[in-house]
Formats: structure tokens, sequence, C-alpha cells
């Protein structure tokens, strides 16, 4: 049996919503251990005279407790 821990995260990218969950998942495997999942609950986007300049995500990723 596993017991999982879900933390919430905000992360932005100049590229794409996809590059800002992947930043999202690099960044919380550099502190906590066995990442499984990335659950994507909003999106929004930045713009400036008509160009979308930031994409953000807010999400939440899981790991297993040790």
């Amino acid at each position: 049996m596993s017991m999982l821990k879900v933390i919430e995260v905000l992360a932005e990218s100049d590229k794409s919503w996809e590059d800002a969950a992947q930043y999202a998942v690099d960044t919380a495997n550099k502190s906590v251990r066995n990442v499984r999942s990335i659950y994507i609950k909003h999106l929004k986007a930045d713009v400036v005279n008509g160009k979308i300049t930031k994409y953000q995500i807010n999400g939440k990723i899981s790991f297993v407790l040790d």
C-alpha cells in the first residue's frame, strides 16, 4: 500500500502551457521524490499587443511518500 501527497504549484513559460507544466514537474523533482502526476487545474495567458507573452499553469503535483 502507498500513500500520496499533493502539492499545489504555479509555473510559467514564454513558450507554451506544456512547457510551463514540464517546468513545474522538473522543479518539484528537485525537492521531492517519486513524482507520479500533475493535474492542471487552471490555465492563464498574459497578452501584450495582441500576442501571448506568458503561459501560466496552476497545477497539483502528486508524489508517493516514503
